[in-house]
């Protein structure tokens, strides 16, 4: 007892056992401490309202002609999710060893200096820095706050998993929603540099309120009166993988594919969405200049709007029915309906209908978000639940990959299809006709799913520190 009390105390606030719960504590708290990070580092979805007046700044301040393109500051995006996906990968063991407390700390002060350091970036007109400062060290700081509560929801909420981890990474889909106009009414006060010095000093104390009140369970802690259900789902094990084992086998590479053609069709049309109802619907005018139907470019930002929406509640939607129908049952449901949809969307263009657009993308954003809410729990019911956090964040990658190939996918296309003489309403028919091909190749791959071979199961489990 004396040995643990030591441990404890050499460890400080920021170990691993000043976390563990104590008798009684609620267990509902978690889910909060959880959206306090998350809400925050979904801001990566919003950072384009700060594209256009980054590129007038000249020296600092707002001038034209710009000297800062929109390719150049479109890598600032880029760049954070690449390092989102290498932190996730590379600190998710070090994640698992030192608990949720030390990595919320950690991620709040990459994420927030990142912000402060871009702000600097700003004043002196050094894009470099805003590379460094938002790109680097804030996507080092999304992916570990992304990763933080993962594994810890699931100890919390053994009866519903994929309930808890819907309910922290709906967070991430709607940090979005909040940033978007916060990050406007900044600017306009403070400029931009004033409104990142802002963000990092808010995002800081946010996250930092998440690693004051997370906690981890007791060993052998469960829910008063739940018992382990008896085994009914073949694709849930009892056994557990080591994060190294877990690489070696063909049920990570599987859901890697998984992930990486889901987040790719998503993510690709999420970037151009509200570009692509504009050009697909442009606005009509009477004589007078009266806007008398298709949509203005006030109407598609209400659809952006609409899509982030979707995109928060698809993720506790789609977790929460996984804990249901299972999580290849829900990932079979992405994909088949994903590639009619997908198909669908041109013909919604030719026929002229505006409202089976919008429900469409509204569905397929939906289970975007919802792919990533789902994926912890799926990776949790394959290779159990001691490295599931290490083994989540070496799977982030794919998202990385996505990242980079939805966006080129879709612009690229479409430039081509322009230069070719397709007009511009007509664009996006190819790129979506490709994005339904990926989905069906990724029913394929979740369809080809089974258990994962005894040989990979751990015999005796590590301790953990």
């Amino acid at each position: 007892m004396s040995n643990q009390s030591s441990s404890a105390a050499s460890g400080g606030w920021l170990s691993r056992q000043r976390t563990v719960a104590g008798p009684g504590f609620n267990r509902w708290i978690v889910p909060p401490a959880a959206l306090c990070v998350h809400l925050c580092i979904g801001q990566v979805y919003a950072f384009s309202v700060f594209n256009k007046p980054l590129s007038l700044l000249i020296g600092g301040t707002e001038q034209a002609p710009a000297d800062w393109s929109i390719a150049s500051i479109g890598w600032i995006f880029s760049i954070a999710i690449l390092f989102l996906g290498l932190a996730a990968a590379f600190g998710g063991a070090w994640v698992e060893r030192v608990g949720p407390r030390k990595t919320m700390v950690t991620a709040a002060a990459l994420f927030g200096g990142g912000f402060v350091i871009s702000a600097f970036g700003v004043w002196s007109h050094q894009l470099w820095l805003i590379f460094l400062g938002y790109g680097v060290l804030g996507g080092c700081g999304i992916g570990l706050g992304y990763i933080s509560p993962v594994k810890t929801l699931m100890s919390w909420f053994p009866d519903r998993p994929g309930m808890a981890t819907g309910m922290a990474i709906m967070g991430f889909g709607g940090g979005a929603f909040i940033a978007s106009p916060l990050s406007v009414f900044l600017m306009g006060q403070f400029g931009v540099g004033g409104a990142f010095l802002a963000l990092g000093i808010i995002y800081i104390v946010y996250m930092l309120v998440g690693a004051t009140i997370v906690r981890v369970p007791a060993k052998d802690w469960k829910p008063a009166g739940w018992t382990p259900p008896k085994k009914t789902n073949r694709m849930v094990t009892n056994a557990n993988v080591h994060v190294d084992e877990a690489l070696k086998t063909p049920q990570f590479w599987l859901l890697w594919g998984v992930l990486l053609l889901n987040v790719t069709a998503g993510i690709g049309v999420l970037g151009q969405a509200s570009l692509m109802i504009q050009e697909m619907f442009p606005p009509i005018t009477d004589a007078s200049g009266l806007v008398t139907g298709g949509i203005t470019a006030a109407a598609a930002a209400g659809f952006v709007g609409l899509l982030s929406l979707f995109n928060m509640a698809g993720r506790f939607f789609w977790a929460s029915t996984s804990d249901f129908i299972g999580r290849k049952t829900t990932y079979a449901i992405f994909f088949a309906l994903g590639v009619v949809l997908y198909a669908l969307v041109p013909t919604t263009g030719n026929m002229g209908s505006i409202a089976l657009f919008i429900l469409a993308y509204a569905v397929i954003i939906s289970m975007y978000g919802g792919g990533f809410a789902t994926i912890p729990a799926y990776l949790r019911d394959v290779f159990g639940t001691q490295y599931v956090g290490a083994i989540h964040g070496r799977l982030l990658t794919a998202w990385s990959v996505a990242g980079v190939l939805g966006p080129v996918l879709v612009n690229y296309i479409r430039e081509f299809q322009i230069s070719s003489g397709v007009a511009p309403a007509d664009a996006y028919t190819v790129t979506m006709y490709i994005m339904a091909g990926l989905l069906a190749v990724g029913f394929v791959l979740n369809l080809m799913m089974s258990p994962v071979s005894e040989k990979h199961h751990m015999q005796a489990e590590p301790a953990t520190a």
